[in-house]
């Protein structure tokens, strides 16, 4: 077989290596060299193809197949040289109408599509959206089909998992006890994943015994309520569920000892996901589900099972307090009749009524936050979604891939303000706050706020003659000012005087019931001719998500990230409006003193000055797709990457003296030592070392800054981590020059 006969595999991978080794002398195909030319061209572009695909070729529907195909074989014998119809013969009766319609010259693109396939020794549900696309030769005769194909299992199961837990929501929105509630959840559960039984239980109060108070069997299958020994169930169950963790088992007679095993086999148990309810430090109950045959358990029901048992927890709360409050408000109308003889007792009860209460009350008001946060991000990953379904396609116009890329990019840095804007309102934001001049940065947000509100608003800016020091985040302050600005121009409608003041020294006033301070405080205050606010809207206006402007123009978290910025760095946001004639905000901050070295800004490194050089990072990420992410872009950056999970192993990698590492890129929030302890450590021991912290959301940075680290905040790009680590390799080179 001469090279250039079958050049056209060149560039195919480990299949176009394949195929060019396999004997294909008493195949229907004939040698290679002798393929006709429609065959070669189609086989070139499938093996350079990055999705999935595979070739049904000619009468006998011969399948040739690229890399990208292989995990969707999964570990069927070789597919190569096979029959289509031979490689898929559990399935072939559902595929064999659509591979007749493409040779028939019909194109069918078809999503989700349910199959039960056998691929690692035993059926498995499956789905997938794919296309078969007839090929054709010059003449236009059709002589085999393409088959484009991936696999959206899991995107289905978590679909209908959640539809699932939607659906036992619904049916246990109206539950009035802790036992309707798990009858109802115990009945959809075992309905659902077609179990032989579902139980839950109580512990008892030295964890060794047991009582199920209720299971759902299957007809035919025993009920299994009763009083039982947790240590009659083995030596693994007592560690797993002691610890607050899962008891998993696909067949009790091979997983335990013969002792154990009996004693699920004595109750028709022969599988088991056993999930623990872990509360205040205590294992206090048990759902499990369960089967009376060996069952290879999924993730997914791993997962299902631990969500429902959370959820069950909620509920049983959610209708204990509810009747809680009932109980209590019969107990308080029984005691008009015996006042004097019940003081004590009516007073116990009526702080338990007011407990419960505050509880519902809480309850309603995360509620209403997570109802806000879930429409925001829902319509948020309805964007993302749809761009992704598009950039699936094979045969998506180049700037429309760009469309849907940036459309991508943009929705994330949405998200990001969004999470951003709710810590701002909770107070955990992480901040990185400074010393500096509130007049002078007023003055330059007033030009900013010039330009928003519009020619037929006249700003008007009062600074006293003396600067004004505080200490905040630079850009959550401007943030905060640019908030009320857009409120002041949306309550005017368009036209009116919007002024920004600044007074210095003054005491903070006693705000929402909160005693005041006479500590000096610089008092920045904006000032609108708008329509003003009812008073009952008042105590309102920062809650998150409330908003009394029309649907689209407004997220209602404007006023909630000025309230937390303004707690967070000590101070308090104060509001005086009367309807018709205008509202006054006024931030207070904590005045203190200039700093007396002002360092000036170090100079970015060039990006071809580090680009490609080889430095070596140590990424230390305990999430697994982060870390894999994280060490894929520091590598596409021109980095050399090592990964820690933990940052004990963090340290065994660096050794006395990092020799061979240029930095450390590293999570903040890990089990064991976390990423703030992990720098400290590292600034004692290899203070030459640079490191790089990352975090969504820490406690820790919410309550003081970063420590003099450098962070980088999630979700973060590819450029700007680049960036900050060509930043802090350069500082560190010039240090130790």
């Amino acid at each position: 077989m001469l090279p250039e006969q079958t050049r056209f595999l060149d560039a195919g991978g480990a299949m176009g290596e394949a195929i060019r080794r396999h004997d294909w002398r008493d195949s229907p195909l004939g040698p290679v060299e002798a393929w006709p030319d429609a065959l070669k061209t189609t086989v070139a572009l499938m093996l350079g193809s990055r999705f999935p695909q595979a070739i049904a070729w000619g009468p006998e529907l011969i399948t040739l197949h690229n890399d990208a195909f292989i995990p969707i074989l999964g570990h069927k014998p070789s597919a190569l040289g096979r029959p289509f119809s031979a490689v898929w013969a559990e399935t072939w009766d559902e595929i064999r109408p659509i591979a007749e319609a493409a040779l028939a010259g019909q194109a069918t693109f078809i999503e989700d599509f349910p199959l039960v396939v056998e691929r690692g020794g035993s059926p498995e549900q499956v789905y997938f959206t794919f296309c078969y696309s007839p090929i054709r030769d010059q003449t236009g005769r059709v002589v085999g089909l393409l088959d484009t194909v991936t696999e959206t299992t899991a995107n289905v199961a978590a679909n209908q998992r959640l539809a699932f837990l939607d659906g036992l929501g619904r049916a246990v929105a109206e539950a009035r006890d802790a036992d309707a509630v798990l009858a109802t959840t115990t009945r959809m559960v075992a309905e659902y994943l077609q179990l032989s039984n579902c139980a839950y239980a109580d512990m008892d109060a030295d964890a060794d015994g047991f009582t199920i108070r209720g299971d759902w069997p299957r007809k035919g299958a025993p009920s299994i309520v009763g009083r039982y020994r947790l240590a009659d169930f083995g030596r693994l169950a007592v560690e797993r569920l002691s610890a607050g963790q899962p008891l998993v088992l696909t067949d009790t007679l091979r997983d335990l000892a013969p002792e154990a095993a009996r004693t699920f086999e004595a109750i028709g148990i022969a599988a088991t996901i056993c999930m623990p309810l872990v509360k205040d430090g205590r294992l206090t109950g048990l759902m499990a589900i369960h089967d009376n045959l060996p069952r290879l358990w999924a993730e997914t029901d791993l997962a299902l099972i631990r969500e429902v048992t959370e959820r069950s927890w909620a509920h049983i709360e959610r209708v204990r307090a509810d009747a809680a409050v009932r109980e209590a408000a019969a107990a308080l109308a029984a005691l008009n009749a015996t006042l004097e003889q019940r003081v004590e007792d009516r007073s116990n009860r009526l702080a338990e009524a007011e407990a419960a209460l505050r509880q519902s009350q809480k309850m309603e008001a995360v509620g209403q936050l997570t109802g806000g946060v879930a429409h925001d991000f829902n319509n948020l990953l309805t964007i993302i979604r749809s761009s992704v379904d598009f950039l699936r396609r094979p045969d998506l116009p180049e700037e429309r891939r760009r469309r849907y890329m940036d459309a991508v990019s943009d929705t994330v840095d949405r998200a990001a303000k969004l999470t951003s804007q709710l810590l701002a309102f909770a107070r955990r934001q992480t901040l990185k706050p400074e010393v500096f001049d509130v007049g002078r940065r007023l003055s330059g947000v007033a030009d900013m706020v010039d330009t928003i509100t519009g020619a037929r608003i006249q700003v008007v800016t009062e600074l006293p003659e003396t600067p004004c020091f505080v200490r905040a985040d630079l850009s959550q302050f401007e943030t905060a000012l640019v908030n009320m600005a857009v409120n002041a121009r949306d309550a005017m409608d368009g036209q009116g005087t919007l002024t920004l003041r600044l007074a210095c020294g003054r005491p903070l006033p006693p705000i929402r019931g909160h005693g005041g301070s006479p500590m000096p405080f610089a008092a920045v205050s904006l000032s609108d001719s708008g329509c003003g606010i009812e008073p009952a809207l008042l105590e309102r206006i920062f809650e998150p998500f409330f908003t009394t402007k029309e649907v689209g123009r407004g997220t209602g978290l404007g006023l909630s990230q000025v309230f937390g910025f303004a707690k967070q760095s000590g101070g308090d946001i104060e509001v005086t409006s009367a309807v018709g004639a205008g509202t006054t905000f006024t931030l207070y901050l904590p005045e203190t003193e200039p700093d007396s070295e002002i360092r000036p800004p170090e100079r970015e490194v060039p990006p071809a000055a580090t680009a490609g050089c080889g430095g070596h990072v140590l990424v230390v990420e305990d999430n697994l797709e982060v870390g894999r992410f994280a060490t894929q872009i520091l590598q596409d950056l021109g980095y050399q990457t090592s990964w820690a999970v933990t940052a004990e192993e963090a340290l065994d990698k660096l050794g006395p003296d990092a020799a061979g590492f240029d930095a450390v890129f590293s999570d903040v929030v890990m089990p064991g030592m976390g990423g703030l302890a992990l720098a400290r450590t590292l600034r004692r021991q290899i203070p030459h070392l640079p490191v790089v912290l990352a975090s969504g959301y820490s406690h820790v940075l919410a309550e003081d800054d970063a420590h003099g680290f450098e962070l980088l905040s999630k979700p973060y790009a590819a450029e700007q981590v680049g960036r900050l680590l060509r930043r802090v390799m350069a500082r560190a080179a010039r240090e130790r020059s």
